[in-house]
């Protein structure tokens, strides 16, 4: 019997799994039945929402530029670049010689 807030069924899950060619036991399909039911649920709720005075955004934390300023600044401490290389000389780094 199906449930009053079953919005999408287990035919129809298997169904899906069919055409998408994934290969879905009955019990699998039946907790993913369950699983886009609840997400399917939860979304009508959400639609319940009265969101008429929210301006449409596409981050729910404002955002602001973070970059900083592309300034040209002298750096002097070649120790700390140089303290996670795997090899260094002097002030340089040492890669391979990849061009013979």
């Amino acid at each position: 019997m199906a449930d009053k807030n079953e919005k999408i069924t287990t035919d129809e899950v298997q169904y899906v799994a069919k055409l998408s060619r994934l290969i879905m036991t009955d019990d699998e399909a039946k907790e993913m039945t369950r699983t886009l039911n609840d997400i399917l649920v939860y979304m009508e709720k959400l639609g319940e929402l009265d969101t008429s005075g929210v301006e449409p955004m596409t981050h729910a934390i404002p955002n602001e530029n973070v970059m900083r300023q592309d300034a040209l600044k002298p750096f002097t401490d070649t120790k700390d670049i140089l303290k996670n290389a795997p090899d260094s000389k002097g002030a340089f780094f040492r890669v391979p010689k990849v061009i013979e």
